[in-house]
């Protein structure tokens, strides 16, 4: 039986990813981010391996023992552990080392060569999960009014140059204002900041970063993100449409409907 690899993080995108690659008739070897996977994991794939943040030679040697050709990226990794918990092996090093930059993207296309280098091809984790990716339209909730309309459009335009700079995927907007970007936060803390600003009825708008390779950091969304719009009051979830990935749909239209929160996709 075939076996593909899965460089799991944080969040639901793992298990999605682990369950459609079992459905597909592939064994799915893991290795695991610890403080950042969650161990139940482990009983849903044929392999598990626990790993720290970049020993990036642990992996490369988990997937060749294993046999495997392909792996994917799956779920996040904190950005505030990247900087302060990072255990870089001597594959890691060398990879920085020939670095100019240390954006996101640069760091992981420099990674997914390495793997490469070493006879593991990284694919895209959405090759699996393209029934999980947001569709466009109105998805739940009320209808947008105009003036959310504006927000949403302003949110999108704002995103693009924040991910041009690739800073982060998240702006929150209220009427025609930007409360809130992105950065190392993460997006809960980003929506929090701009909650707090702005008081009640905020637009938060989540999209991928204009060249993003699809391989990588795909935005997410899921009822989590519910809940954090709700404890400040935020009004509107706009996603990029075909692009972000929804975990547990069901739930999230469900929360936003009993929520009375907007959630919408954008080409």
């Amino acid at each position: 039986m075939e076996r593909i690899g899965l460089i799991a993080g944080n969040g639901q995108l793992p298990f999605l990813f682990a369950r459609e690659a079992r459905a597909r008739g592939l064994e799915v070897i893991v290795a695991a981010h610890r403080g950042e996977t969650d161990p139940a994991l482990e009983a849903e794939v044929t392999a598990f391996t626990w790993v720290r943040l970049g020993q990036v030679d642990r992996i490369v040697r988990t997937f060749q023992k294993a046999g495997v050709a392909r792996a994917a990226m799956a779920g996040g990794i904190g950005r505030v552990k990247a900087l302060t918990e990072a255990r870089p092996d001597l594959g890691a090093v060398k990879i920085i080392s020939r670095l100019r930059s240390f954006r996101d993207d640069t760091l992981l296309r420099a990674i997914a060569d390495y793997f490469e280098a070493q006879g593991v091809t990284i694919v895209a984790p959405t090759d699996y999960l393209s029934q999980v990716l947001c569709p466009v339209g109105h998805l739940a909730g009320p209808r947008l009014h105009p003036a959310q309309e504006k927000d949403v459009a302003l949110g999108v335009e704002v995103a693009a140059l924040l991910g041009k700079a690739d800073v982060g995927q998240t702006v929150v907007v209220r009427n025609g204002h930007v409360l809130a970007l992105e950065a190392v936060e993460g997006t809960d803390e980003t929506i929090r900041r701009g909650g707090k600003l702005g008081g009640k009825g905020a637009v938060v708008v989540k999209r991928c970063k204009p060249g993003q390779d699809l391989r990588f950091d795909l935005p997410a969304a899921g009822p989590r993100t519910l809940d954090v719009m709700r404890e400040v009051g935020a009004s509107v979830l706009a996603l990029e449409a075909g692009r972000t990935v929804l975990l547990d749909a069901p739930q999230l239209f469900k929360a936003a409907e009993s929520e009375g929160i907007t959630v919408v996709g954008v080409s």
